[in-house]
């Protein structure tokens, strides 16, 4: 038995797309509709079979009982309170946004049925075309519930998210940005410095090396535009503590302190081994 009757997609892009074929390859909902501000993207989908039919205005949104906000994080609380005028009492509304804090304040204010999540997954890729079927499959789920978010809600979006293949944990939206800032959005800050240092002449001799520490500078810029300004804040202190081991790393160079960096080396290899 369906999980849902009417679940409709905004946003079929990578995560969207992938998100509705593992809804209907799972059986988990009767209807997928995806709508999408480029018409080509959510044709593509329903070609992939990501989506049963493709919706040309928020009206679509009125006979559902889930609605996934799948857009750049700068655009959700616009949109959500868009979809608010036209859902239905106790419809679900969920994002997938890289961002938290924010976004669950203004929108959980603009439906009581609304409940912040991030798969981690994903790509550098891009839209509809490179979706997948298991994208989410053995990956993190944060959910960001709040005091006034129902226990119905939040045990029905959990065993979704199971469905599907992924391991949901439960983090208030100013844990998930403080933590995300360290393992995703500093990250991706870094890798774009990285690329932009090596003079472009060498890209040419550029190893797997350079290859594996520079590929999410390959992610969309509008996408990751809105994530680092959404959590400006927490980026920030990331930052200053990024310049912080830099700074050490660099003394040690200048004072030719062999033993202090291969400690330095040692440790961060351990570190590393930890990261499953």
């Amino acid at each position: 038995m369906s999980m849902f009757k009417r679940v409709v997609i905004i946003g079929t892009g990578l995560i969207g797309s992938s998100l509705g074929l593992a809804l209907k390859k799972r059986r988990l909902a009767q209807e997928v509709i995806g709508l999408s501000r480029l018409p080509e993207n959510a044709l593509l989908a329903k070609r992939s079979g990501a989506i049963d039919s493709v919706g040309f205005s928020l009206d679509v949104c009125s006979g559902a009982d889930l609605v996934i906000l799948a857009v750049p994080v700068d655009k959700i609380t616009a949109l959500a309170a868009s979809v608010a005028k036209f859902i239905k009492k106790r419809c679900a509304v969920i994002d997938v946004g890289s961002t938290k804090e924010d976004i669950v304040l203004k929108a959980g204010a603009l439906i009581p049925d609304f409940l912040g999540c991030h798969p981690l997954a994903g790509s550098e890729k891009r839209g509809a075309g490179n979706l997948q079927e298991d994208l989410f499959k053995g990956s993190i789920c944060i959910i960001t519930p709040t005091p006034a978010t129902g226990k119905a809600l939040l045990k029905k979006i959990s065993a979704l998210w199971k469905k599907i293949g992924a391991r949901p944990v439960i983090l208030t939206a100013k844990e998930h940005d403080r933590i995300l800032a360290y393992t995703s959005h500093l990250p991706h800050l870094t890798a774009i410095s990285l690329i932009k240092t090596v003079p472009e002449k060498y890209l040419a001799f550029g190893s797997s090396g350079l290859k594996d520490a520079t590929r999410v500078s390959a992610s969309d810029a509008g996408l990751w535009r809105g994530i680092f300004m959404a959590n400006r804040n927490n980026l920030l202190a990331a930052l200053k503590s990024f310049r912080k081991e830099l700074k050490g790393l660099e003394e040690v160079l200048e004072k030719k302190n062999t033993k202090k960096l291969e400690k330095i080396l040692d440790s961060a290899r351990r570190k590393r081994g930890k990261l499953k």
